[in-house]
């Protein structure tokens, strides 16, 4: 018994508190959630923002992620999330102005854990460059939201670019060249860092962007399905737009949460959460556990 306990008194030593989290050179554990939170002047009627943002928020406090990509955010959601979940800070501006108008690609991380070394945004269009610009057949200007962190919860590992967008839901060529440009655009942002990349796709398993995005190609980082790795068995219900209804959806599965090839994925799943028959957002959060 006392040499059992002399070795977790040796690992209790070796573990060092910073910043409220405990660092370590082993794998650390990543929760991950990707939420399309309905933006929030739509006229939704009962389902409208002010009567269901406490729960969105709560659904996303339940779930505890170290990483948060959301779609849909305009700038007072943005501000909303950030006065609830005060652990996180918050990084995203604007479609339309690379400022407040427009709906956003809002980050969330846990402010303890990570420390910020960049961050920036590019629009899904041929001048990713070029605040506001709208790319190939899109109806709306598009755009990916990303920041690098360092883990403090991995001090032996590389940085971390996590990295979050919305496709255009009308676009087929544009959904299609949005893909291939994330794996450009993060090929060279992602240089020697671990990637996560969260999104609405606006397109299902199978889709050309989909294999656009994950199947492999020479020069570009290689990313996996989370959900489709940890769930190999492919279901009927596993759509991820719910509009506001409870029940699962076979309406396709165009969420997801895709990373580098490195990571260990431990679970990916579709968070179902209801009450009376209606959810709080019109899409289901999708959420993995990464290591």
């Amino acid at each position: 018994m006392r040499s059992v306990l002399r070795v977790c008194l040796l690992w209790s030593t070796w573990l060092a508190l910073v910043g409220g989290v405990y660092v370590t050179n082993g794998p650390a554990q990543l929760r991950v959630m990707s939420f399309n939170i309905r933006y929030g002047t739509a006229a939704d009627g009962p389902n409208h923002w002010d009567k269901r943002k406490e729960w969105l928020a709560e659904t996303i406090s339940h779930f505890q992620p170290d990483l948060l990509g959301t779609q849909e955010t305009l700038a007072f959601q943005r501000d909303f999330l950030a006065s609830q979940l005060t652990n996180y800070d918050a990084f995203g501006v604007g479609r339309e102005d690379g400022g407040e108008k427009g709906e956003m690609t809002a980050i969330f991380f846990l402010r303890d854990r990570f420390e910020k070394l960049a961050g920036g945004h590019f629009w899904l269009s041929e001048t990713p460059e070029v605040i506001g610009s709208r790319g190939w057949d899109a109806a709306l200007p598009r755009m990916v939201s990303w920041v690098k962190l360092r883990d403090r919860q991995a001090t032996a590992g590389n940085p971390l670019l996590f990295a979050n967008t919305h496709f255009d839901h009308m676009g087929e060529k544009a959904r299609e060249n949005s893909a291939t440009l994330i794996r450009q655009q993060l090929s060279e942002l992602g240089a020697e860092c671990d990637i996560v990349l969260t999104g609405d796709f606006n397109a299902s398993e199978g889709s050309l962007p989909y294999r656009n995005l994950f199947s492999s190609q020479p020069k570009l980082l290689e990313l996996v399905d989370t959900f489709r790795v940890a769930n190999p068995q492919r279901g009927g219900e596993e759509g991820t737009f719910s509009g506001f209804k409870a029940q699962s959806s076979t309406s396709g599965r165009i969420d997801w949460i895709a990373a580098s090839k490195k990571f260990v994925i431990q679970e990916a799943g579709i968070d179902r959460t209801s009450k009376d028959g209606r959810t709080p957002s019109d899409h289901f959060p999708v959420t993995a556990i990464l290591h």
